[in-house]
């Protein structure tokens, strides 16, 4: 069974003339839908007093496509991959079968080979600066923008950035014609219009509605996406999505799909991210963020139990880097951070983002909750690393234990790691887990250490079993362990069984 996924919807290869030809007949029979004004009339008695509601759909979109389309591009991307010969590294004999075939075909130098895919863009200034997803040109040769009026240009990569997914192009040709971000985000119902490149048959047009905002897919710290439900296709990535005014609100970056084609979930880059971060690479060819240097995780409601929290909002410091301004600031694992420069804080994501948006060198005051007091911190931002944060080397954590010791309640059995080879020389090492227990339900696998338990470190199952019995005796839940993995630090809070009586 093949499951629904998340993926690119651009990058597609030009189809061929037959190809082309083909979907064109399969696409002829299709009839066209005109979007007429209608009024939306009250159903039963509990409705009997709400009035109608003319719907905000236009009879056609043509006058605003009309308007739009020659901004809207093709991009074009040759690339060249370099294919390594798969006896590289092996000594073969002259006697070998494979040693002709090996000279002849193999060589001795990795094979370049040429690949080409396209996806959409859109000119946002009349002296041609191009907007498309990063991944539309990543790695790209050569870059070719073809205009609505049949004319291919040669374009610069200006910039781009691997976070957002955006890069900006350059074209030179005169006066080109050029759309302008919206002012103000769109409503979940409003209408959007996708035009792009799908399938490499350029120009083409669909609509739907804002199905959500905020979408989290997995991509990147900074999701923060438009779901839409006009329909998207490999080739429409980097295109734009429009309101009904001819105003850029997304740039369309990916879809969710059980095979590759549309199933009616797009997602599209808001236009209040997507501008700032252009904005960033016409001036600078980077974007520059903002960064406090902590590994964060939300606060789920065992966690919240578990530090005596009243509410989920806020980010949970897992780990605070070495040398990062949060440390610097006294910042350490088991802080919630809840607000930024007096704004509530939500979750992680909210955090990141805010972080981000403020830029290196920025001071900022920082509100976290300790031991279930509020305290601040000032601290000055530094720049966010091109690469991610150092994780934990998995051979640090690999070893092995002969055996460990039952922990009651938990279903598992830990040995001091500094009795584990490789396993570091703190903490509780998991020798072994109950795929069913409750430590296992909650993430905690076979080879993670567990260091601090109920706020203490832990370097024996004594001291696992007091942080357990002081739960108990405090009444919680759960107890919150902070576990060091091969993904790095991470806190999980573990139910325990109360004492009878």
């Amino acid at each position: 069974m093949q499951h629904p996924i998340i993926e690119r919807s651009s990058r597609t290869s030009a189809p061929s003339r037959r190809r082309r030809a083909s979907r064109f007949a399969l696409m002829g029979a299709a009839a066209a839908l005109a979007f007429g004004s209608a009024v939306v009339a009250p159903v039963g008695p509990a409705f009997a007093e709400a009035p109608a509601v003319a719907a905000a759909g236009p009879a056609s979109f043509a006058d605003v496509v009309d308007r739009v389309k020659g901004a809207v591009v093709a991009i074009k991307v040759k690339a060249y991959e370099e294919s390594h010969n798969p006896f590289e590294g092996q000594e073969i004999s002259p006697d070998d079968p494979m040693y002709r075939f090996f000279k002849r075909f193999g060589g001795e130098t990795p094979q370049r080979r040429m690949t080409q895919s396209q996806g959409s863009g859109f000119i946002i200034s009349a002296d041609g600066y191009v907007v498309t997803n990063n991944h539309v040109v990543e790695h790209a040769s050569d870059v070719e923008v073809a205009l609505d009026d049949g004319r291919t240009l040669p374009a610069k990569v200006i910039g781009t950035d691997k976070r957002t997914d955006l890069a900006l192009l350059k074209v030179s040709d005169g006066k080109l014609p050029y759309v302008d971000w919206a002012s103000t985000p769109p409503r979940v119902g409003d209408w959007v219009i996708a035009v792009g490149n799908p399938f490499g048959l350029g120009g083409s047009v669909t609509a739907g509605i804002v199905s959500a905002r905020g979408r989290d897919i997995g991509a990147g710290p900074y999701d923060d996406f438009l779901q839409i439900d006009a329909p998207v296709n490999r080739g429409n990535s980097g295109g734009p999505a429009f309101d009904a005014h001819g105003n850029v609100v997304g740039v369309n970056t990916a879809i969710y799909s059980p095979s590759g084609g549309s199933v009616g979930i797009g997602f599209a880059i808001p236009a209040e991210v997507a501008k700032d971060v252009i904005a960033s690479l016409k001036d600078k060819g980077v974007v520059a963020r903002g960064w406090i240097g902590v590994k964060i995780q939300p606060v789920t409601p065992e966690i919240a139990d578990s530090l005596g929290l009243k509410s989920t909002k806020g980010a949970l410091i897992a780990q605070p880097q070495r040398g990062a301004p949060a440390e610097a600031a006294g910042l350490k694992a088991g802080d919630v951070i809840v607000a930024v420069n007096g704004d509530k804080v939500e979750t992680p994501r909210d955090l990141a983002r805010r972080i981000a948006a403020m830029g290196p060198n920025k001071t900022v005051d920082l509100t976290y909750i300790r031991n279930g007091s509020e305290e601040s911190a000032k601290l000055t931002l530094g720049k966010l690393p091109e690469e991610k944060e150092a994780r934990v080397d998995e051979e640090d954590m690999g070893g092995g234990a002969a055996g460990g010791a039952q922990v009651a309640g938990l279903g598992i059995e830990v040995a001091p790691a500094s009795e584990v080879r490789g396993a570091g020389g703190q903490g509780l090492y998991v020798t072994d887990i109950d795929p069913e227990g409750a430590a296992a339900q909650k993430g905690l696998r076979r080879g993670d250490v567990i260091v601090e338990a109920g706020g203490q470190t832990v370097n024996s199952r004594a001291d696992l079993s007091s942080a357990i019995d002081g739960a108990r005796k405090d009444g919680r839940r759960s107890v919150l362990l902070r576990v060091k993995s091969a993904d790095g630090s991470k806190f999980i809070a573990v139910p325990v069984k109360q004492s009878a009586g």
